[in-house]
């Protein structure tokens, strides 16, 4: 059995923008007020010189001060109603066939895990891999994530994955769109780029990767 990654905004959907879209469905629904919005700007000023260009990954701090439960019930009827519509046809056929031949398929992405949970049930997919962020008394943080699948971090994320499962990175596959996929595509021995963007296509086609 092997293993195979999937990211999530640009691969497993159509659209980068989940998060973007479940900010604005949070905020149609007044789940989202003047602290989530202070929250979230103080984060970009006290987190830029350890980031950088990378802090509005990091930030998550729209979340601050909002109840865990609410903001799962919250994701879990926006992927519901949005982004399972949004999942690519050719992705869904992949996903089946990877587990038709026994793979364990990992959904292992930045998103907020709230979100990544029910798109992975929609997609078939076995396994949940996301961003979880920091929270103390049921309510989420402004801090940064505690865990947060991105560049090298969703390698290492992916390696840690595989020790648990007893198998070698280079036996496994992984779907990514982007150039910030590349740590991980790298790694496995069965690298596809998805829809992928200008710089991840150079690459792959240079290394001969399926290119879907």
């Amino acid at each position: 059995m092997a293993l195979v990654f999937i990211d999530l905004d640009g691969t497993l959907i159509e659209g980068t923008g989940s998060e973007r879209l479940f900010f604005r469905f949070l905020l149609k629904k007044r789940l989202l007020g003047p602290l989530q919005a202070v929250s979230f700007l103080s984060f970009a000023v006290r987190y830029l010189p350890r980031f950088g260009s990378d802090v509005w990954k990091k930030n998550k701090a729209y979340l601050a001060g909002l109840q865990e439960r609410d903001v799962h019930e919250a994701a879990r009827v926006f992927a519901g109603e949005r982004l399972s519509k949004s999942i690519r046809r050719e992705m869904k056929e992949r996903i089946a066939r990877h587990r038709h031949e026994g793979d364990e398929t990992i959904l292992l992405t930045g998103s907020l895990l709230a979100l990544a949970q029910p798109l992975a049930r929609h997609a078939g997919i076995d396994r949940v891999a996301a961003t979880i962020c920091a929270a103390a008394n049921g309510r989420f943080e402004a801090l940064p994530p505690l865990v947060h699948p991105f560049q090298d971090e969703k390698r290492h994320i992916a390696e840690s994955l595989c020790r648990e499962k007893g198998v070698a990175l280079r036996e496994c596959a992984a779907y990514g769109d982007s150039i910030h996929d590349l740590p991980l595509l790298e790694a496995v021995g069965t690298a596809v780029a998805v829809h992928p963007d200008r710089r991840l296509e150079k690459i792959a086609r240079r290394r001969l990767w399926e290119i879907l």
